[in-house]
């Protein structure tokens, strides 16, 4: 205990150093990034969830555009009574986040009737407002791919003139660079629309389950609502079906593993009548369900499928040696449906009276009704939306790479989108005197330092919290999501101590049931996950939607963050595998090779031998 009278477990903000060799990597981040000296008395913790990696600059905006949607979601529009918004600040390179909670009783119950009436609105009409909300989406997505970079030619077109139009092309550049930004909100904003009430159906009904069944796990209570059909499993599926239609057509030869995506789209042209049929098959396939992202959506450099094929091309091998085999490609959702009614069932009889079936009843609907969009919504989000605004992104860099501002397109990702806005007014007024523009000289150097820094950044570990013990943990996200409650964090903290630890025993959320022991591959990045070969133990920090082709193949999957409805938990139960998430420490413990026990059931990782 400190002398302010608080519990300290972890560092304080302020007694973060920058890490060697990245001093001054505060300039690359603006000034409402940056911890204050009353954060000090504020608990934080580590979203690796989202942001796993140091932020290049640009990127920052998947941090900023988010949490102001999701904190005008929950504390302006619906109203969560127990949670306000989430705040961000970042310290070397990492984001670092905290949930504002609501702990006067008098204003829980007012804010409780408020969301009563508004959440109750939505869970009333649903699947219509659903369906609303997929046409605004599919328009915003519409809008991005439509935008266009100017050319900034030597001379405006004539129907300038003849159109009389009034408008020169510069103009056109920063109107449709503030409409990329504009859009990216915009979508932000829809995507916690669903969301939070989401997660909020499941807590009512996880509470009700604790209280009614005070020995139920919670992975039990997850798997009540297993067995879904979401469309982030539509790419998975995809490469399912071509593998299928390429054994049928006699091409199952040329998808050996490491084959290369060119060379084999090459000899698929000269397969006669049935190559024909997989290429146009595969073409049908990559719009839309090839724009899901290698990453989660929020760093520039995780690519979608469309823009580097080798991930699915990595995974076609394996689907066709099976389809080749005559063994099922299909996940055990059939099989997964059939066991949450007999959870369901064994746990309503268990209840005493009529009243307590029928609210146990009605919540349970209500998650199946709700939990597909907790998935679905990401396809049309952090991957479809977000790769093509990404690709306009990166079209803005080409038109500054041309004009000499920046030395290469994807140097825009290491501006600020405030520092971009810069760069484009000296274009378009350079353009506009025939002059050239001075953002070369200025720039250049600052996306040089700022690369340096980053990987500075990447060499930094950073605690999985900061500041003291919180006296309330009340976001339904952040339990569901990032599996954080007061046990993980005292967990936490004795790590940090190094008090209490078995050096083979590893804790953490039982997400999916099952034991098994198998080898253990540590996967830090995304573009390592072609590392992960046949029966391994997937061991993460967590794990994207577009790994979906990699939970085929391993026998268990193991994370650091994560709680019983983060992806990797949702994934591993409809998969059928064991999993064990949100140990916190997981990739820092476990190497490469070591033999590992994974025990879905009571949420353990033994560590068998040293590798």
């Amino acid at each position: 205990m400190d002398g302010s009278g608080l519990i300290r477990s972890f560092p304080l903000p302020s007694e973060i150093a920058d890490a060697p060799g990245a001093e001054g990597w505060q300039s690359m981040y603006p000034f409402y990034t940056r911890f204050q000296p009353e954060d000090d008395e504020r608990f934080w913790f580590y979203n690796s969830m989202h942001f796993p990696e140091p932020m290049p600059a640009f990127d920052t905006i998947t941090a900023e555009i988010p949490y102001t949607a999701i904190g005008a979601n929950t504390a302006r529009v619906f109203c969560f009574p127990t949670t306000l918004g989430i705040e961000h600040r970042i310290v070397n390179g990492r984001v670092y986040i905290t949930a504002i909670p609501v702990l006067d009783p008098a204003e829980v119950e007012r804010r409780l009737a408020v969301f009563n009436e508004r959440a109750g609105y939505y869970f009333d009409n649903w699947d219509r407002l659903y369906e609303s909300w997929k046409t605004r989406m599919r328009n915003l997505i519409a809008e991005i791919e439509a935008i266009t970079v100017p050319e900034l030619p030597e001379l405006e077109d004539s129907e300038v003139v003849t159109r009389s139009t009034g408008v020169a092309q510069n103009h056109y550049v920063r109107e449709r660079f503030h409409r990329c930004i504009d859009l990216y909100s915009k979508m932000w904003h829809h995507h916690t629309e669903f969301l939070m009430l989401g997660y909020g159906a499941y807590v009512v009904f996880f509470e009700f389950c604790k209280q009614a069944f005070p020995e139920i796990p919670d992975q039990m209570v997850a798997r009540m609502v297993a067995g879904i059909e979401v469309m982030m499993y539509r790419p998975d599926d995809e490469l399912r079906r071509l593998a299928r239609l390429a054994v049928e057509g006699g091409l199952d030869d040329l998808f050996v593993d490491g084959c290369d995506p060119a060379e084999v789209l090459a000899a698929l042209r000269g397969r006669g009548e049935a190559g024909g049929r997989w290429l146009e098959a595969f073409e049908q396939a990559r719009d839309p369900w090839f724009h899901v992202s290698t990453g989660d959506g929020f760093y520039h450099h995780h690519r979608s499928w469309n823009d580097d094929l080798t991930v699915p091309f990595s995974a076609l091998p394996r689907y066709v040696r099976l389809a080749r085999e005559g063994q099922t490609l299909d996940r055990p959702t059939e099989t997964l449906r059939q066991e949450r009614e007999r959870i369901a069932a064994s746990y309503r009889d268990l209840l005493a009276s009529e009243e307590e079936r029928a609210a146990f009843d009605q919540m349970l609907g209500l998650c199946r009704v709700v939990f597909p969009y907790v998935e679905d919504h990401k396809f049309y989000c952090e991957h479809w939306f977000t790769s093509r605004f990404f690709q306009r992104i990166r079209e803005f860099g080409e038109l500054l790479a041309r004009q000499g501002v920046l030395a290469d397109a994807e140097d825009v990702f290491h501006l600020h989108h405030t520092e971009v806005d810069q760069a484009l007014a000296d274009v378009m007024l350079a353009w506009s005197a025939g002059g050239k523009p001075l953002g070369g000289a200025h720039f250049q150097p600052i996306v040089a330092e700022r690369k340096r820094m980053l990987e500075a950044l990447r060499q930094w570990s950073p605690p999985p919290a900061l500041g003291p013990m919180p006296k309330a943990l009340n976001d339904p996200a952040v339990k569901m999501l990032w599996g954080i409650t007061a046990e993980t964090i005292q967990a936490w903290a004795s790590a940090a101590a190094g008090a209490g630890l078995d050096e083979r025993e590893i804790g953490g959320y039982a997400a999916s049931p099952g034991v098994v022991e198998g080898t253990a591959r540590v996967v830090r990045d995304v573009n390592e996950i072609g590392q992960v070969r046949e029966g391994e133990i997937l061991v993460c920090p967590v794990t994207a939607p577009s790994w979906a082709p990699v939970f085929g193949k391993i026998k268990a999957a193991v994370s650091d963050i994560g709680g019983t409805m983060s992806h990797a938990a949702i994934v591993a139960r409809e998969y059928g595998m064991p999993a064990v998430v949100g140990t916190g420490q997981a990739t820092a413990r476990i190497k490469t090779g070591q033999r590992l026990q994974v025990d879905g059931d009571r949420g353990v990782v033994r560590i068998l031998d040293g590798g």
